[in-house]
Order: structure tokens, then C-alpha cells, then sequence
């Protein structure tokens, strides 16, 4: 077991009706009411982790600063935190300097017009 994946006591409070509805499942299938916890949990982090309005909420708050790449990390995953990484310093390069362009008629006034086949026509 990693030091990541070693077990945190946590303490929270929930109401009875809840606690009562999750020990009945638990007996039901004869398993320890930490271990439902433990696996509601992940799966509700998957859930939310996988959810395109989530990843957009990371993107936005990391790209204004407000999340560090390891946090964004933890939220997202390696690649999509990575790919976040890249878009931002696109987005805080500078603009290139190109001119812009002039107002130049590219056809130099021989532009040809197509007039379709009446077979082409539908």
C-alpha cells in the first residue's frame, strides 16, 4: 500500500435516516458500512471527475489562477491536467506582431465567374 493510499479517519456527521438506509445495505450484502463509504466515494469522484461541466469549472479556475497544477492534478488526472497546462501558456504567449493586411485585391480585377452545367443545377 503507498503512503496515497494509506486509510485517514475521517469524521463527519450525516442524518440518521441516511446512516440507518446504509447499514441496512450494508448487512444486506455483508459488507462494512466504511467500505459502501469508501466505494460511494470513488465512485462519486469518477462521476463528477469524468463531467464536462466540472473539467470546464477546473480549466477556468486554473487558467484565472486560482488552482495550481497539482490541485488541477488531483481533480483531472495527469494527461487532461497536462493538456490544461499547454493551452494556458498558448493563451498567456504573446500575440504575434503581423501587420495587418491591406486592403489588396488578390484577383488584380481578373476574377473568372463559373456558371454551373443546367445539370449541375438542383
Amino acid at each position: 500500500m503507498s503512503a496515497s493510499d494509506d486509510p485517514r479517519r475521517v469524521h463527519f456527521q450525516s442524518p440518521e435516516y441516511l446512516v440507518d438506509r446504509l447499514d441496512a445495505i450494508a448487512e444486506l450484502f455483508d459488507k462494512d458500512r466504511t467500505d459502501l463509504l469508501v466505494e460511494a466515494i470513488r465512485e462519486y469522484i469518477e462521476d463528477t471527475a469524468d463531467s464536462e461541466t466540472f473539467q470546464e469549472l477546473v480549466a477556468t479556475k486554473y487558467y484565472d489562477d486560482q488552482l495550481e497544477f497539482e490541485t488541477v492534478k488531483q481533480l483531472v488526472g495527469a494527461e487532461t491536467a497536462q493538456r490544461l497546462r499547454l493551452l494556458k501558456a498558448d493563451l498567456e504567449d504573446e500575440p504575434l506582431d503581423i501587420a495587418a493586411p491591406d486592403d489588396v485585391d488578390v484577383y488584380d480585377g481578373d476574377a473568372t465567374t463559373v456558371e454551373p452545367a443546367a445539370d449541375d443545377e438542383r
